[in-house]
């Protein structure tokens, strides 16, 4: 099938997700939900304990603080991909589709197109929290659109692994306690909430190194969220953090899309 057509049926399939959170908000409100709680607790239960070097006031630590909220939600929420394939899956669904004169393909682009819209307005959602409690984006507009682009593509990117997964696990149940052992680690062994200094030499050295204290750093220098006098970070990841999830995310799709689109030939061929 040709590409334009593809795309057409991806868009559709993209569509009926999309409309699937409209008639199902209870969706979309657990999913803002949770990241608008750690902002909370963050920043007015463990704000004033946590120093940031450069910065002495809890205002500072909010702004530190959105960015790896963010990080950390965008890629909670690429769990949504594998959990949704899974329930289509588990109801048929996937087999209705099969019956439909649609590109193959059309079913995993569309499931992670929909995915980043669902982003897209959590991340709205959060920002207008962040204002509240006292983050304010310190550099330009156009680097603050970058800064929020990075994150998307970077949760894109993730999505697909989360496609995979989705592929192979028996239920959307397993998918989510599955994805939490992996990503929970990830998005707390990093720079999302506390500084790299405070961490042991061992789990520093695995932050630095770890694609979501990138996607977090890039956030943060985008976003004019980088404390005056605070130490320049020295591994190469954290100095070029945008580079550094630019390719993270490319190595992912490269690697996740094909394999994804061949799981799903398989998973449908039964």
């Amino acid at each position: 099938m040709r590409l334009p057509y593809a795309i057409t049926d991806a868009a559709v399939v993209a569509k009926r997700n999309v409309i699937k959170i409209k008639r199902v908000p209870d969706l979309l409100v657990f999913t803002t939900l949770s990241p608008i709680m750690f902002v909370l607790l963050f920043a007015y239960v463990f704000g004033g304990a946590i120093k940031i070097e450069g910065s002495g006031t809890g205002a500072n630590y909010k702004e530190f603080l959105i960015a790896g909220i963010f990080a950390q939600t965008v890629v909670f929420g690429a769990t949504i991909t594998g959990a949704a394939l899974a329930e289509d899956i588990k109801k048929g669904i996937i087999d209705r589709f099969r019956s439909l004169p649609m590109a193959p393909s059309a079913v995993l682009t569309g499931r992670t197109m929909s995915d980043v819209i669902n982003n897209v307005i959590v991340l709205i959602v959060m920002s207008l929290t962040g204002l509240l409690v006292g983050w304010r984006i310190r550099g330009s507009l156009l680097e603050a659109l970058a800064g929020f682009g990075l994150l998307l593509v970077f949760a894109y990117a993730v999505s697909w692994i989360m496609a995979w997964v989705g592929m192979i696990v028996p239920s959307p149940e397993v998918v989510n306690n599955a994805s939490f052992i992996i990503i929970f680690p990830l998005t707390f062994v990093a720079n999302t909430f506390v500084p790299l200094e405070s961490l042991p030499t061992v789990l520093q050295r695995f932050a630095e190194w770890n694609p979501v204290s990138a996607v977090t750093q890039a956030a943060r220098v985008l976003f004019g969220n980088i404390p005056d006098g605070t130490p320049l970070p020295t591994a190469w990841p954290l100095v070029h953090p945008a580079a550094y999830t630019l390719l993270w995310a490319a190595a992912i799709l490269v690697i996740f899309v094909p394999i994804a689109n061949a799981q799903y030939r398989n998973a449908t061929s039964r």
